[in-house]
């Protein structure tokens, strides 16, 4: 976590939702809201593919929150197999009265931004790693950027891709990443922010 990272706590319909929020220099471009992997195998704020969304968005220029889901770090209530964490993220974008946010997420979080994007409008959405092998992840809009590890062994390559060709939606594969981004981390930041305009 950056020293610059703030903690901030916000009511949810489950009550509080703790958030990491980080800012760029200057005035912010918009809002990222980013969210993390399964809070019951260990996913929090603090994941380190999800730190390193954050780093990418507040290069690019945007303010990042990045939330605990329900049960989760000081984040009340209990987990809801994703659709009380849709809620929750959008109460958070509610609250910052956030207008055409960016939608990050990874792995579990991907699928929840995926449900969120059905619902709001978005800049952009960015899933990463997603979970389409384990959770019912909808169609995404077009211009959705996902990115997935080549040796992914938690969602293979393969499930993403048959997710991903109905919709003719590219997917960005990083060479020898596994699904938590070990020692890929710089690649992966790369990934998000040479693809962006």
């Amino acid at each position: 976590m950056r020293a610059a990272t703030r903690r901030e706590t916000l009511r949810g319909p489950a009550g509080d939702i703790e958030c990491a929020v980080d800012e760029p220099t200057g005035a912010p471009r918009g809002i990222a809201l980013i969210a993390h992997p399964h809070p019951l195998f260990g996913g929090t704020l603090d994941n380190k593919v999800v730190q390193t969304l954050a780093r990418a968005f507040v290069e690019l220029g945007y303010a990042t929150w990045r939330p605990n889901f329900r049960g989760v770090g000081a984040s009340e209530g209990a987990h809801d197999e994703g659709r009380g964490e849709a809620d929750d993220l959008a109460a958070v974008l509610a609250h910052l009265g956030a207008d055409r946010p960016v939608l990050a997420g990874f792995s579990f979080g991907a699928a929840v931004q995926a449900k969120l994007a059905a619902r709001v409008a978005t800049e952009r959405l960015v899933l990463v790693g997603v979970a389409v092998s384990r959770l019912d992840v909808p169609a995404v809009p077009p211009g959705t950027l996902v990115i997935h590890g080549e040796l992914d062994e938690t969602v293979p390559l393969a499930a993403v891709l048959d997710w991903a060709r109905p919709q003719e939606l590219p997917v960005l594969v990083v060479p020898g990443a596994d699904h938590f981004f070990h020692r890929k981390l710089a690649a992966l930041k790369i990934a998000v922010t040479a693809n962006w305009k």
